[in-house]
């Protein structure tokens, strides 16, 4: 028997005004002459995402939802070459107080984010690399300043393949060795739906140390001939061993035979179940980052259908055991 835990990312269909993603485009801070009102505008907007944000952690804990993905995009600008340097973990102590708080006195819930795909730590480039470890730099600082203990809470792609893809395996190891050694340890990998499948970014995983995020839609999207993801399993859940959290992967559905590497509106649940009765008993628990177009409607959809399943036992809102 395996507990399963539902999580969806970024913004909910349900609470009405709650974008945590509000920016303001490089234009318009040109535009400002005063600096200093720019910075202010930026803070404003920011402590409004990260207030947003709080109310989503609200939502989920009332409704049972114990698995939730930040957008990368709180704080706007942050990271831009053209800003300042600022120190936004101090201008937005209180918000950051407010929700560590939280968290504290809900500490089943799994919060946690995913980089950009501009975030390349496999680009040969050396300007792309240094503001892709900037941006994974304010992802570490925005964690440690909720109270989250950073390791293994930002999933990422391997990267582009750059036109050798054993090259860029190659590049990717190289250089994460200039990474400081907290955001190697904040970072996990998922195969992706073009380029690096299963059995290359787990190959990274176990090279490298770090826990792999099975995609389950994106191997079905992108594999190599004749490779089966059961056979896979028992070396995904290895990659986890040593990690505090409970193995994670992420559910989506095709938008269409003719467009199936997009995400549907919703989860096809007979897909979903006939993975979850192969591996069940192989793990106690396993969060599933939901990715459909519909965020937490398309969780309370997949909920109401698992109850159909007889092997299915509902915990909660978000939570299932499968039996």
């Amino acid at each position: 028997m395996t507990l399963v835990r539902l999580g969806y990312s970024a913004i909910s269909m349900h609470v009405k005004n709650s974008s945590t993603s509000k920016t303001m485009t490089f234009s318009r801070y040109s535009q400002i002459e005063d600096k200093n009102a720019a910075l202010r505008k930026i803070v404003q907007i920011a402590a409004t995402n990260l207030a947003n944000l709080l109310r989503l952690l609200r939502h989920n804990v009332a409704h049972g939802i114990h698995f939730y993905r930040m957008s990368s995009k709180l704080i706007p600008l942050v990271n831009h070459p053209e800003t300042p340097r600022w120190n936004y973990v101090k201008h937005l102590e209180e918000i950051l107080h407010n929700i560590r708080a939280f968290l504290e006195s809900h500490p089943r819930m799994r919060v946690d984010f995913h980089a950009d795909h501009f975030v390349l730590i496999n680009s040969p480039k050396k300007d792309v690399f240094n503001q892709a470890v900037r941006t994974l730099r304010m992802h570490e600082r925005v964690l440690s300043g909720m109270g989250i203990h950073p390791e293994h809470r930002c999933v990422m792609h391997v990267g582009g393949a750059y036109g050798n893809k054993e090259k860029a395996l190659e590049q990717f190891i190289h250089n994460w060795g200039f990474l400081s050694a907290d955001l190697q340890k904040m970072l996990i990998l998922e195969n992706d739906d073009k380029t690096f499948d299963l059995s290359d970014t787990l190959f990274l995983c176990e090279k490298l140390g770090v826990p792999f995020v099975f995609d389950i839609h994106h191997h079905f999207a992108n594999h190599k001939k004749g490779e089966r993801w059961e056979e896979y399993w028992p070396r995904i859940l290895r990659t986890w061993k040593h990690s505090n959290l409970p193995i994670k992967m992420h559910i989506s559905s095709p938008k269409s035979e003719s467009n199936y590497r997009s995400h549907s509106d919703y989860i096809n649940s007979e897909m979903f179940m006939d993975f979850l009765k192969v591996i069940k008993g192989s793990v106690q628990l396993i969060d599933c980052m939901i990715e459909a177009k519909q965020k937490d409607k398309a969780l309370f959809q997949l909920m109401k259908e698992v109850q159909n399943y007889s092997e299915a036992e509902l915990v909660d809102g978000g939570s299932f055991f499968i039996k």
